[in-house]
């Protein structure tokens, strides 16, 4: 039996090989292109069950076989999976592509919205064709057919570029090891980092200490390493990754052209003036001015605090570091030693106190206290040892979702953080599916005889994304398409998970999820305090640091002609217009800007900052009422949880908050009101 090709229901990860892919995938391809044809020729009135139900049966079976095979290229890639992946991912998308092109299945839709049926479908059902009829005519169904093939090519090209791009970056970051054999060089990196290090060095028979690029390794390394030498060497391999610099093999310069002309030509064949405005069609946001204008609002808002921020640590850097020209690999270091002197603490110190069940223990109490939910172990086939599955119930006891937990970084995982849906929740006759989300992180997996230990950022990571699992799998919504994350706009799919962030900072949640892993001891009180007035350091900085990215990404998609004017040179641009700080010229920071060319988040990446306005605003009405408060969860969940994707973001905001969003919470939250 092919795994990959069993019926709907949790991956057979112990069982699925790359050799299982191709067969799985062109037999289900054939099935489903042979149930459209059917569709397509069938001379009945379409209606919700006989025409766009099948449907969705046939592309979530699809989605099913492939979704594993995404996932797995992505946490476990393998030479062979690579392959099968790679080979197979032009046929997925040829099919998604001509689906959207199908002028047959377009006109069943139009006439499914004008039939009298329409009227007395559900607010789900009515969304999901409103959105099917939008996408229709953004996938080209509406082109001539000579036009048709060609955007058909584009998109072929855009998702082969996307896969090379991050394959490309993985590689690079993989192929990066530098062997330490003089522990002297080593001066200011903690024990675990040390002994993580020595463990590394040992796998490849070697003595020492093996530095990486991953960021267990690497983050430390420039935060804490004495030798600024030692910094500025992980520093420069790490910004100049898949660039020129590398093997040519690696370098993401030309494809970064490809991808961006490439996107240009297909908004422009759908009609619109550029990509920006193509992305645009499916967000919040209405005009790129509407999000530039929040942008560089938000950019002035920052600048004094940033400038500030950059002057106190350029003085401490020269007055007591000795460092009299701060450069990009100073920055960590220098910040992390200021905010020592500052409020007498560390990230390293800090991190004894978040074990990694400590922290899953409080996190898993927090949703008890705000959802009446209970997390606990299940069992299922996983990828890997270190993966764990887990089973949420509501306060009836029933199973209401599951999810895969992946903490650690490793080699052959990419970096970063996300969620990712394995299954979503539908109606099937009688039974509800239960959803499913795949929750991945790269933290530092245990050291020794010692648990993992996680530092506050990552405590936060990891509530980002378990913010953005909730939304996914307590949905109540029963249809495909506006389930969970589906359906939602871009830049408000980031709402819950920044939304849970804020929980990372309330004393009330983090004496329940500390434990020191020395003395059993809670944080205390006064270390906390040290915390919270901490909170915003930097926060000038960081900001602008976020819209030069966002302002990157709109500018570079907003028809630039990028064979004439560079990405490196729109981001020159950029910088000079926002930033104070200019990193060094051979920085190549667009090269590894997988959030943008192997992401969704292309003229998106604004979204953080979006989102973060809705999320701040939405966690003050819990701060009006207790941040703890039951009644304002059960309220959250209601109207913004639950209802996925089946109602505009605005109206399930102004549903929970009772007003429009503010910007007002967000720059309280920053210290910049």
């Amino acid at each position: 039996m092919n795994p990959l090709k069993a019926s709907v229901g949790l991956p057979k990860f112990e069982l699925i090989q790359a050799t299982h892919v191709t067969p799985a995938i062109d037999e289900i391809l054939a099935v489903n292109t042979k149930l459209l044809e059917h569709l397509i020729q069938d001379d009945a009135v379409p209606t919700w069950d006989n025409f766009v139900m099948p449907m969705e049966d046939a592309n979530e079976l699809l989605s099913c076989a492939w979704g594993p095979v995404s996932h797995l290229n992505s946490v476990m890639n393998t030479d062979e999976l690579r392959e099968a992946y790679n080979e197979n991912l032009p046929k997925i998308t040829q099919y998604y592509a001509e689906m959207a092109q199908n002028l047959s299945l377009y006109e069943k839709y139009k006439n499914l919205k004008e039939s009298e049926a329409f009227g007395s479908m559900s607010i789900s059902q009515k969304k999901i064709i409103a959105n099917e009829l939008r996408d229709f005519r953004l996938g080209g169904a509406e082109l001539a057919s000579a036009e048709k093939e060609r955007f058909l090519e584009i998109q072929e090209q855009l998702s082969k570029c996307a896969s090379q791009f991050e394959e490309n970056l993985l590689d690079a970051t993989n192929a990066f090891g530098l062997i330490i054999s003089d522990k002297s060089e080593l001066a200011g990196l903690p024990d675990d980092v040390l002994q993580s290090a020595s463990e590394l060095a040992e796998k490849e028979s070697k003595k020492g200490w093996k530095l990486t690029l991953h960021a267990p390794s690497f983050i430390p390394v420039m935060q804490y390493a004495e030798d600024r030498a030692l910094r500025e060497t992980l520093y420069k391999a790490y910004v100049t990754r898949a660039s020129e610099h590398e093997p040519a093999q690696w370098d993401n310069s030309n494809l970064i052209t490809q991808i961006v002309s490439l996107r240009h030509e297909a908004a422009v064949m759908l009609g619109f003036d550029n990509y920006a405005d193509l992305s645009l069609a499916t967000k919040m946001a209405d005009t790129q001015q509407q999000v530039e204008s929040f942008l560089m609002s938000l950019a002035q808002r920052a600048r004094p605090s940033a400038e500030a921020d950059l002057a106190e640590l350029k003085l401490y850097a020269k007055t007591k570091l000795g460092i009299n020209e701060l450069q990009a690999w100073d920055i960590s270091f220098a910040s992390e030693k200021l905010r020592m002197e500052k409020y007498a603490y560390s990230d390293q110190e800090l991190k004894q106190y978040f074990p990694e069940e400590q922290v899953l223990q409080g996190l898993f109490k927090l949703l008890t206290s705000l959802y009446g939910l209970t997390v606990s172990l299940a069992t299922a086939q996983v990828w890997h040892k270190d993966v764990r599955f887990y089973a949420i119930k509501n306060q009836r006891g029933d199973l209401i979702g599951q999810f895969y937990l992946d903490l650690y970084a490793r080699e052959h995982k990419r970096g970063g953080a996300w969620m990712d849906d394995a299954l979503a929740r539908r109606r099937k006759g009688a039974e509800i599916q239960i959803p499913v989300a795949y929750l991945t992180c790269n933290f530092s997996p245990p050291v020794g005889n010692k648990p993992a230990l996680f530092t506050h950022d990552e405590v936060i990571t990891l509530f980002h994304e378990f913010g953005h699992g909730l939304h996914h799998m307590l949905t109540q919504v029963e249809e495909l398409g506006v389930s969970g994350i589906s359906g939602v706009e871009w830049d408000a799919v980031e709402l819950p998970s920044q939304f849970m962030e804020n929980f990372c900072w309330e004393w009330d949640v983090l004496q329940h999820m500390t434990q020191h892993v020395d003395t059993g001891e809670a944080l205390p009180r006064k270390l906390f305090d040290k915390m919270l007035a901490a909170k915003n350091f930097q926060s000038g900085l960081q900001t602008l640091r976020q819209v030069e990215f966002s302002l990157f990404d709109l500018r570079l998609h907003s028809g630039i002609d990028i064979h004439k004017t560079s990405a490196l040179q729109v981001l020159k641009q950029v910088r000079e217009s926002v930033a104070v700080i200019t990193p060094p010229d051979y920085n190549r920071f667009p090269n590894n800007f997988s959030h943008i060319f192997a992401g969704g988040y292309a003229a998106g990446y604004y979204s953080y900052k979006w989102a973060e306005v809705l999320s701040a605003d939405a966690y003050s009405l819990f701060e009006e009422h207790g941040v703890l408060s039951a009644e304002i969860g059960q309220k959250f969940w209601a109207e913004v949880l639950s209802v996925g994707g089946s109602r505009p973001a605005l109206e399930s905001f102004i549903a929970f908050r009772g007003r429009e969003p503010s910007i007002d919470a967000l720059l309280r939250h920053n210290g910049m009101s």
